[in-house]
């Protein structure tokens, strides 16, 4: 007797349906998988065997053959063991009617027949949706992700024994909607500006960061508080959207890192990976092209501290999602691609000894090693760096003193003003920031007047600037304007973005 039902898989974070289709004949008893299915998913056999036995329903001693179509796609994952069992107990009429041909099966079975959440629930939903499904079954521990997806019928179910009452005619109350507002946590931040002494220079920068989206580097000597500088940029960027907050949790999901608890995430991500870490784990790869920091860190923040002690492979490989703002990443069976929309904070010594340009610190490298210190930052990636920022130590008045800094609340304010211009500005073009502006959206919103173009000019022949350095600079400015409430370009806005470029030219 043939069965036949439906379950998806995941490519990426798009995931494809897979039509499951058991056929149980006649003959010595045997168990073949077929359909270019991974060891993962081949094991399937053994789980569904186990769990239909011991949820009390009879596994068939005959001939048995599970086909994953399409034949030609590389299923990896449990995502079928639920599929498979309710085809098994369909196909030996242990299962009346043809009630599961409606809904969607995606789980995995453990040996007692208890469903197993999975990774990736939402962008599997998502996809299945986007295909046309409107009835899902899913495990117990996934509802809350899948509670977010509005417009299908989401069953989140506990066991296999369930599953089979549900297909033989036992009403079950679909997962009801989660609302996002609701959802949404005060983040307990343990930082503020307001803690940071000093460094107005350094503040007033990454407050233009934040407010256009751009990518900032810290340079200057140990203790100055570059690292809590950096920490203290979630304080003050903009809430997520329910748009961004999808796509942030789809490739949190995937990746396994999902708090099943909420569900959703709700803050910007900031991510800090080691300076040990491999290229696979920083811009995506590994056996199963899994998604890699700069993908983590999806509308958020990637901190690469003491960048230079970075592999410069390493650093090479992020030139590619600075600039494009999403990673492909390819492998022998499999190409996926991942968003990488994210902003880049880094943070390094002038040198080694790390004093080299100190007002008060002496440095002890010679001209050679200051050189290969800070060649290690190829020119291509830090044209791609808008903002490189000089942070030097505080002095003791500074330190000690009882001045009152502007808390990270203030500053948000402000931030959110111009996001919310930004938003508005870039309406229907599919950019959310200054920092993502193309040619065609510089040459409208950049436009700057006669002193501004000999200022710029000026920049770009003593600072020696590529075009991409020059568009870059033109973009900071525009923010600047932003913050300032100026709706054309200033010289003094200009003047303002050139300062924060060539810093590292300084140290070469």
């Amino acid at each position: 007797m043939l069965a036949a039902l439906k379950s998806y898989a995941l490519d990426g974070l798009i995931g494809y349906q897979v039509d499951v289709e058991i056929d149980i004949n006649n003959g010595l008893p045997g168990y073949e998988l077929v359909g270019l299915a991974s060891t993962a998913t081949k094991e399937s056999k053994e789980r569904v065997r186990s769990a239909i036995k011991n949820s009390g329903y009879m596994y068939p001693a005959k001939r048995i053959i599970v086909n994953l179509a399409p034949a030609d796609t590389k299923k990896d994952g449990p995502f079928f063991d639920t599929a498979i069992a309710i085809g098994l107990l369909a196909a030996t009429g242990q299962i009346e009617g043809k009630l599961y041909k409606d809904y969607v099966f995606i789980g995995e079975l453990s040996l007692d027949g208890k469903l197993r959440p999975i990774d990736g629930i939402m962008p599997l939903i998502i996809s299945a949706m986007q295909d046309g499904h409107k009835k899902f079954i899913i495990p117990a521990e996934n509802a809350t992700e899948a509670s977010f997806i509005t417009g299908i019928e989401v069953y989140a179910l506990s066991s296999l024994r369930d599953v089979v009452d549900m297909m033989s005619g036992v009403i079950y109350e679909p997962v009801a909607a989660s609302d996002y507002a609701s959802a949404r946590v005060n983040h307990p931040y343990t930082v503020d500006f307001a803690d940071v002494k000093g460094q107005t220079v350094a503040k007033r920068a990454l407050e233009i960061a934040v407010a256009g989206g751009h990518n900032a580097l810290m340079i200057g000597p140990p203790g100055a508080g570059k690292t809590m500088l950096a920490k203290c940029v979630p304080t003050i960027m903009p809430d997520m959207t329910f748009e961004e907050a999808i796509e942030v949790t789809k490739v949190h999901s995937i990746a396994g890192i999902l708090d099943s608890n909420i569900g959703i995430v709700t803050t910007r991500p900031f991510r800090s990976p080691h300076h040990t870490t491999t290229v696979p784990a920083l811009v995506g790869g590994g056996l199963k092209a899994r998604p890699g920091e700069v993908s983590l860190a999806n509308h958020g923040v990637l901190f690469l501290d003491e960048m230079p002690e970075y592999t410069r492979h390493a650093l090479e490989t992020l030139r590619q999602p600075l600039e494009d703002r999403k990673v492909c990443v390819s492998r022998v069976m499999r190409t996926v691609e991942y968003p990488a929309n994210f902003m880049l904070i880094a943070s390094m010594n002038p040198c080694p000894c790390g004093n080299y340009g100190a007002k008060d610190q002496i440095c002890r490298c010679t001209p050679q090693q200051i050189h290969n210190y800070i060649g290690k930052l190829s020119g291509p990636l830090m044209d791609r760096i808008d903002l490189q920022i000089e942070v030097d130590n505080i002095s003791y008045d500074d330190l000690r003193g009882g001045h009152t800094a502007e808390s990270s609340a203030k500053i948000k304010e402000r931030v959110d003003r111009v996001r919310a211009l930004e938003r508005e500005r870039f309406k229907g073009l599919g950019i959310r920031t200054n920092a993502e502006m193309g040619p065609r959206e510089i040459a409208k919103y950049c436009a700057i007047d006669k002193d501004g173009e000999r200022l710029l000019e000026k920049a770009f022949q003593k600072l020696g600037l590529s075009a991409r350095g020059t568009t870059r600079i033109l973009k900071v400015a525009r923010t600047i304007a932003d913050i300032e409430g100026c709706e054309n370009i200033q010289p003094a806005h200009l003047a303002e973005a050139i300062q924060y470029r060539g810093v590292d030219r300084k140290y070469h």
